[in-house]
């Protein structure tokens, strides 16, 4: 992580943007205090979900086993375009997916290039299950990806990843390392992500090895979200370390409580692919409708009344939102391996 920030703070300081990301966290931490919502920056990060639609079928992932209610769709490039013109100046990083597999945009390299030459930190998350094109990556300018890699055999890695080939996993991996040899570039930053379930603890020690052995620059450790109480004993892991969540009887729910606060919506805008403006990337089905950047102006669609309601509402009670009470805010999402 030294290095990611290292290369996070070289490529996007200005100024400006070190003035607006103090503003923005200094009027967050002043409505904690004041219990009212202060907007007075602009968003640090902005969150642009390509696409909602992915070549998995994972069960966890709203996405992937079809429960996810919006229609499904590709951003138009011009679009995407817009967006990072408007953002530009202020925000620091913008992160290229929410629901759905990103490389599945025939654009997506183009959009790469048009935030990273804006002088904007790109980080993309996917799960390489799709052919990648590592030099042409590189010089798009990716700075970070990270890899859902949630198995050390194929049979282990397809129960959650669904229709998923380990093989081309590693296989992107390691065309992607020496793509970066061969280059002679620090970036992309390749960062494993395995997500502990019931069916892959017991791969913990291998998986570790192997990403020595890929020669991957992170390896992280992440706790599973689920919906359902049948999910519980289905997908929990038995090691309660790697456990998001408290169980009470049949039931779950989060070890930390539902604090009331929510840095995410007062930093971290999100934008979906048709250009809807979601209050965070948890609101997965767009239950909380803003506005539409074609319409308006993130920056006034930031500051709108509809948001400031919402905000009010986490400062008051937080739990009363539904999706806040299953949602990583103030949670460990990620165990130290």
């Amino acid at each position: 992580m030294i290095r990611e920030n290292l290369l996070f703070i070289k490529k996007t300081f200005t100024w400006r943007r070190l003035g607006n990301a103090v503003i923005t966290y200094l009027s967050y931490f002043l409505s904690l205090l004041l219990r009212k919502p202060l907007i007075w920056g602009f968003p640090d990060v902005v969150m642009i979900e390509p696409t909602n639609i992915c070549n998995l079928k994972c069960p966890l992932c709203p996405s992937g086993n079809g429960t996810l209610q919006r229609s499904r769709g590709f951003m138009d490039l011009e679009l995407f375009k817009k967006l990072i013109d408007q953002i530009k100046k202020k925000s620091t990083m913008v992160v290229l997916w929410n629901q759905g597999e990103s490389f599945l945009h025939q654009d997506f390299l183009k959009m790469i290039d048009y935030a990273s030459r804006a002088g904007l930190f790109t980080l993309v998350s996917t799960n390489a299950n799709v052919e990648l094109q590592p030099e042409e990556l590189i010089r798009a300018g990716l700075d970070s990806m990270i890899v859902s890699l949630d198995g050390a055999t194929q049979e282990t890695y397809n129960k959650y990843r669904v229709n998923g080939k380990l093989d081309l996993v590693l296989q992107n991996t390691r065309k992607l390392v020496e793509a970066k040899k061969k280059m002679n570039s620090k970036k992309p930053l390749i960062r494993w992500q395995f997500l502990v379930l019931k069916h892959n603890e017991h791969e913990l020690d291998e998986i570790k090895k192997m990403a020595v052995d890929y020669q991957v620059d992170n390896l992280e450790i992440k706790t599973a979200q689920i919906y359902r109480k049948e999910d519980i004993d289905a997908y929990l892991p038995r090691n309660h370390r790697y456990r998001r969540y408290q169980i009470k009887g049949d039931d779950f729910q989060l070890k930390v409580g539902i604090p009331n606060r929510c840095r995410r919506i007062w930093t971290t805008a999100v934008i979906n692919w048709d250009g809807e403006l979601a209050i965070c990337c948890f609101d997965k089905d767009l239950q909380f409708p803003i506005g539409n950047i074609r319409d308006k102006k993130l920056k006034d669609l930031w500051r709108a009344e509809k948001f400031q309601e919402i905000r009010k509402k986490i400062l008051k009670d937080r739990k009363q939102i539904e999706i806040c009470r299953n949602c990583g805010e103030s949670v460990k999402l990620r165990i130290k391996n």
